[in-house]
């Protein structure tokens, strides 16, 4: 029988326990970071496997197993990057919680995916590359599948550096990268890239400038007018039914193309229709919501708060619609190709590869999301209820006028403008009433130059990096991706 004593077997027995729990903490924490990728590799693998029980396991079926977790790869990599731009204005506003936007943009993104997504896409995207001069269906699919797996990897890279990019720029740079690989500079439709080049500066521009009109009109008709609330009751009725108005129009022209073809002239009609009624339906229960409320600014963010987070979640549908194809589109045309042989048809993405995109666009948005929804809502300006507002209504008219102009436009690239847009204005009305109010004062009492310089609303750092990303998105994608046809063409050849 040991002679020690009792009290100093506990106490070493204690700090050997503290020692232990130490190291559990130390473990759980340092194994944190890793979830996220574990579950997203998860979820890449199952799709593969998904592929494999359709088409089984032969050779050439390994192909589309391959192309199904790319995919799926993608699609993960939109949802961390393109969805922050539909949701960050509402949570930078304080209208939604961080886990509410992810909840909400996780159903309404895969909702429009399945139920109103794109159910035709071009095998060689959107007309960048002529069909007839590519020689094979085998090069068509390595060059899809560069394509696929080149934009992914970008979009992976930009999120991981906080910049939003157009995913639909990304592919549109892989495929041409690959196609330009596979056949030469004279394959590809020039014209066409003109036009996605015109938009990288008129989409951000003309959100910009359509959020910073809207915000002007706010703050002139309703945020300056001695009677607040007043003024809330009569215009705040009309905003809501131009919103409804232009998200109807929205989802007419670009999110129901597989339920029925509707042309720009109907949709209009249709959201003429939907905003009327929103106004008759709305001002009622504005004017209700209003009653006791102060007279100062605190309560028109009230007002706003529940219009804004429906026009997040109707962006989020449009866009699960309408950018879904981007993951799987290359998706599909593999799958086709390798089916069928035919490549320059159009091609019917099939169900099952839409139900990759839209649960790997969901899985992106919940594992990584929250860094680009925190840099578009909190990080280039600050963001209250209405200037967000403003923000979502300028994306939905903006997509509207650029159709109707035949220009292919980003959304990201709206949105993002959209809150530059909104920051810029601020910065310009802020200026102008310093100025104003500087007038008659003697010099000392004016505020410095380099003081006002330094009380800038818009970060430049992230304006300067959001810049250079969207510039070098698409040849930067295309570089990569004729890079990997090459690889891919020397491993199998």
């Amino acid at each position: 029988m040991s002679d020690a004593d009792p009290r100093t077997q506990w106490n070493t027995l204690d700090k050997d326990l503290n020692r232990i729990s130490q190291l559990e903490l130390a473990t759980s924490y340092a194994s944190r970071p890793l979830v996220a990728p574990g579950i997203a590799l998860a979820f890449i693998v199952l799709a593969g496997l998904g592929a494999g029980v359709f088409f089984g396991s032969s050779a050439m079926n390994m192909v589309v197993i391959a192309a199904a977790a790319f995919g799926a790869y993608m699609a993960i990599n939109i949802g961390a990057n393109d969805v922050a731009n539909n949701m960050g204005p509402a949570v930078g506003a304080n209208a939604l919680t961080m886990g509410g936007a992810i909840v909400i943009a996780a159903v309404a993104e895969s909702a429009g995916a399945l139920l109103a997504g794109g159910d035709v896409v071009s095998t060689i995207s959107k007309g960048i590359v002529d069909p007839t001069a590519v020689a094979s269906s085998d090069v068509f699919i390595w060059a899809m599948m560069a394509a696929l797996i080149s934009s992914a990897l970008w979009v992976n890279l930009a999120t991981w550096v906080g910049a939003p990019v157009s995913t639909t720029h990304s592919v549109v740079g892989g495929v041409l990268g690959a196609g330009v690989a596979a056949a030469g500079v004279a394959a590809v439709n020039w014209p066409t890239m003109g036009k996605i080049a015109a938009s990288w500066v008129i989409s951000p521009v003309l959100g910009g400038v359509v959020a910073a009109l809207f915000l002007a009109f706010i703050k002139a008709k309703i945020i300056y007018q001695d009677d607040k609330i007043a003024a809330a009751r009569r215009w705040v009725p009309v905003l809501v039914g131009i919103m409804a108005g232009a998200f109807a129009a929205y989802l007419a022209l670009k999110g129901l193309k597989r339920i029925v073809k509707i042309d720009l002239e109907t949709a209009l009609m249709i959201g003429a229709g939907t905003g009327a009624l929103s106004y008759v339906i709305t001002a009622p229960l504005i004017k209700r919501q209003s009653e006791g409320m102060e007279n100062r600014n605190k309560s028109l963010k009230a007002l706003f708060g529940l219009p804004l987070v429906i026009s997040a979640a109707l962006l989020s549908f449009a866009h699960g619609a309408n950018d879904v194809a981007n993951a799987v589109g290359p998706l599909a045309a593999i799958v086709h190709a390798t089916e069928f042989g035919d490549f320059a048809a159009k091609v019917t993405i099939p169900t099952w590869v839409m139900v990759i995109g839209a649960f790997g666009i969901s899985f992106g948005l919940f594992l990584f999301g929250p860094k680009l929804i925190r840099m578009v809502g909190s990080q280039i300006t600050k963001l209250n209820p209405m200037r967000a507002y403003c923000v979502s209504l300028s994306a939905a008219i903006t997509v509207i006028v650029a159709s109707w102009l035949g220009l292919p436009v980003s959304s990201t690239h709206i949105a993002v403008g959209a809150v530059f847009g909104v920051g810029f204005f601020r910065e310009w009305h802020m200026e102008r009433r310093l100025k104003k109010s500087a007038e008659g004062l003697p010099p000392e009492k004016r505020i410095a130059p380099e003081e006002r310089r330094r009380r800038k609303l818009v970060r430049r750092s992230h304006f300067m990096t959001i810049i250079a990303a969207w510039v070098i998105t698409v040849p930067a994608a295309a570089l990569l991706s004729a890079v990997i046809y090459l690889l891919l063409n020397a491993i199998v050849g």
